[in-house]
C-alpha cells in the first residue's frame, strides 16, 4: 500500500509565544506505515498507516524504523536522543545520550533530557503519560520530560525545569512549559496510593488544590479520577512557572488521534520532540 508521507497535519504543535529558534512537536497515531493494532483509527476500525515509534510495543521493527525515518524527515534532523524510559525522575543531557548511542553503548535510562546545543533533539515517548516540554523565551535551552504519575510525584517536572533554566541562565519562573496529550481527568482512574503519593509532603498552600485534583469515582467506591494536567500545573506553579499551555488533549477519548495504553493495552507509542534551530525558521515554514 502506498501510504502518504507524514505531514504537519499529523502532529500537534505547542501554541506558545517563544523564539522561532525553539522547534517542537508531538506526534499522533497518524502518518506512518504500521499495521493494526498499531495503525490509524478510521471509521471505527484500526487501519494501516499508524505512526508507532516504540520499538518495544510489539510492532514490526521495520515498520517502526520507517516511522522514525518519516519523523526525522519531517523535523529536518538527522537523529534524536531516544531514551529507555523507566517511570522515574532521572534527567540527562541529550548530547550525552546521542554520544552513548553512537558509541554502541545502548539506550540511556532516564525520563527527561535537556540541552542548549542547536540541532540536538530532546525526545520522550508516551501513550497516556504526559509529555512536558520546556524552553526559555529567547531559545537558549530546551528540555522534555516524561511525566507519568510516578515521575510527576517524584519531581521530574520541577527538576527538568530547573535544569533547563540553569542552561539558559534564567530563573525557572521565566520558562515556558507545554503539557502535551495525556490521559484526561475523566479517564484516569487511580487508587488511594496515587493520591497519597501527591498529598504526602505537599505544602499547605497547595494542599487543597492538590486534593481537588482527585475526585471520588462516581461508580467505583475507593477509587479516584485524577487530573494529571492540573497536578503538573500545580507543581509548575510552586516553582514560579506560570506561562503554561496545553493539557487539554486526552489520549483515551480521542481515539482517532492518539495511542492509549490504558484504553487498548496493545498499542503504539507517540513522541514529543523539542530542539533549538539556529536558522530561526518556524515548523510551519
Amino acid at each position: 500500500m502506498n501510504l502518504p508521507e507524514l505531514s504537519f497535519a499529523d502532529v500537534v504543535q505547542p501554541a506558545w509565544n517563544v523564539s522561532p529558534r525553539v522547534r517542537a512537536l508531538v506526534t499522533t497515531r497518524n502518518g506512518g506505515v504500521s499495521e493494526p493494532p498499531f495503525g490509524r483509527w478510521r471509521d471505527g476500525a484500526d487501519q494501516s498507516g499508524g505512526l508507532n515509534l516504540g520499538m518495544k510495543a510489539g510492532d514490526d521493527p521495520a515498520a517502526v524504523s520507517s516511522n522514525r525515518e518519516r519523523l526525522l524527515k519531517l523535523a529536518g534532523v538527522s537523529d534524536v536522543a531516544w531514551l529507555e524510559q523507566i517511570h522515574g525522575a532521572g534527567i540527562v543531557r541529550a548530547e550525552d545520550v546521542l554520544a552513548q548511542t553512537r558509541a554502541g553503548g545502548g539506550l540511556t535510562q532516564a525520563d527527561a533530557s535537556v540541552t542548549d546545543r542547536p540541532g540536538t533533539v530532546c525526545v520522550v515517548m508516551v501513550a497516556d503519560c504526559m509529555p512536558v516540554l520546556f524552553c526559555d523565551e529567547a531559545g537558549r535551552a530546551v528540555g522534555a520530560a516524561h511525566a507519568g504519575w510516578r515521575g510527576l510525584a517524584a519531581g521530574i517536572v520541577e527538576q527538568t525545569a530547573q535544569r533547563v533554566a540553569a542552561l539558559a541562565g534564567v530563573d525557572a519562573s521565566a520558562l515556558h512549559a507545554y503539557l502535551g496529550p495525556s490521559i484526561g481527568p475523566d479517564a484516569f482512574e487511580v487508587g488511594p496510593d496515587v493520591r497519597d503519593a501527591f498529598m504526602t509532603g505537599v505544602g499547605a498552600a497547595q494542599r487543597d488544590a492538590t486534593a481537588n485534583a482527585f475526585i471520588q469515582h462516581p461508580q467505583n467506591p475507593g477509587k479516584y479520577l485524577a487530573d494529571l494536567p492540573a497536578l503538573a500545573r500545580l507543581r509548575l506553579q510552586a516553582l514560579g512557572v506560570t506561562r503554561v499551555v496545553g493539557g487539554d488533549l486526552c489520549t483515551v477519548t480521542q481515539r482517532d488521534r492518539f495511542y492509549s495504553y490504558r484504553r487498548d493495552r496493545e498499542t503504539g507509542r507517540m513522541a514529543a520532540l523539542i530542539w533549538l534551530d539556529d536558522h530561526a525558521q518556524t515548523l510551519a515554514d
